[in-house]
């Protein structure tokens, strides 16, 4: 029997490929835009990725490449860019970004795969979010897909980071049957693994900043300034600006406890696990990322870590591009997790006698209209 095939939109540095190559998924065509995590994702996956802007490849043009024909995919997955839902972003509602989220489901209608899986920011359930994910709701049940929607916490799967994020799976099966179900958590809140499990081990990174001789991207943050360095003497583990005295702290924080960026300035604990590591945790100065212990900085593995990448991933690009990278990543053992649940719905399908519903045409596909593509 084939391994079951893969399609990957949006597939960043390689995160959620990861784990689905680890839970037996044949990976066949990726699409990356950003050139450093395209670079990383061929350097630790193989060649299968087209480096394009997703809004301008036809869906035939995943298909060719991936040597499938419309119907034959068996997970279309993606986490398209989720900035613009973030429930801790300003201004106003428009963002382009939040189109990719249709672009996804433009794609979804091309290859019409057996399964698909869309990650997103706990934000796209916000008032922000919710025409976006009503969009793609609307437009997969019209297609035939029974879409099944969940906000889990990557820490519920072994990783060692408080991390919610709305996981959406589709499946074509046919009739009205259902054989997915989102994966049981396989560790409880008091058991949750820690920042120590993590990266307890890991040798102190070269003091004049220089990479570290064996591991690779363990290197200090070669801009901490001096009065950051001072800060860091006052924050203990779990702290935060809460802590300076009155004279290191920011002129806005000062006597203002309701400040909204209350995690800025903070150091991690060693036994409980990380907040969600973001597209800046490279700095300290940008949430609770600084080391337990040392003043500095978490290091690019210890964030990827963190993000249960293992220390033969090796990422391309300098410091805040690989950050990003890590940052966005869905936690290769989240995607495990997700892609052995939908492996076990592949196998149970394929032992049940069901009808699959012809594919539309792409004619038909593109007669369903959306407003928010008006």
């Amino acid at each position: 029997m084939r391994k079951a095939t893969v399609i990957d939109l949006f597939s960043g540095a390689g995160g959620l490929a990861l784990g689905l190559k680890r839970a037996g998924f044949d990976l066949r065509a990726a699409v990356e835009a950003d050139k450093w995590a395209a670079s990383t994702y061929r350097k630790n996956l193989g060649e299968h990725l087209i480096e394009a802007d997703i809004q301008k490849l036809a869906a035939s043009d995943l298909l060719n490449f991936a040597g499938l024909a419309r119907g034959e995919c068996d997970l279309l997955v993606g986490g398209p860019p989720c900035q613009g839902f973030s429930v801790q972003r300003r201004g106003v509602d428009e963002d382009p970004r939040n189109k990719l989220v249709l672009e996804f489901l433009r794609c979804v209608e091309g290859v019409m795969p057996r399964f698909f899986l869309m990650e997103n920011v706990s934000g796209l359930m916000s008032k922000r979010g919710r025409p976006f994910l009503d969009a793609v709701l609307d437009r997969a049940s019209i297609l035939g897909y029974k879409v099944h929607q969940a906000k889990l916490d990557a820490a519920d799967y072994g990783v060692p980071q408080l991390r919610k994020r709305v996981i959406l799976v589709g499946e074509l099966t046919g009739s009205s049957a259902s054989f997915f179900q989102f994966p049981a958590p396989i560790v409880s809140a008091d058991n949750y693994k820690t920042v120590r499990s993590a990266i307890g081990d890991l040798a102190s990174p070269p003091e004049d900043g220089s990479p570290h001789p064996e591991i690779s991207n363990h290197a200090r943050e070669a801009k901490l300034s001096a009065l950051n360095r001072e800060r860091l003497k006052y924050i203990p583990p779990g702290g935060g600006r809460q802590d300076l005295p009155e004279h290191l702290q920011l002129p806005c924080h000062r006597n203002n406890p309701l400040h909204r960026h209350v995690e800025v300035y903070g150091r991690l604990e060693w036994d409980r696990p990380s907040g969600t590591i973001t597209a800046r945790f490279d700095s300290f100065t940008r949430g609770r990322f600084a080391h337990p212990i040392e003043h500095r900085s978490l290091t690019l593995r210890e964030g990827a870590r963190l993000q249960t990448f293992p220390d033969d991933f090796k990422f391309e690009g300098n410091r805040e591009e690989v950050a990003k990278q890590i940052g966005n990543a869905v936690p290769p053992a989240l995607a495990e997790a997700l892609g052995t649940a939908v492996m076990q719905a592949l196998s149970t399908m394929r032992a049940v006698p069901t009808k699959r519903p012809s594919p539309r045409t792409l004619a038909e596909s593109e007669q369903i209209t959306l407003s928010l593509q008006d």
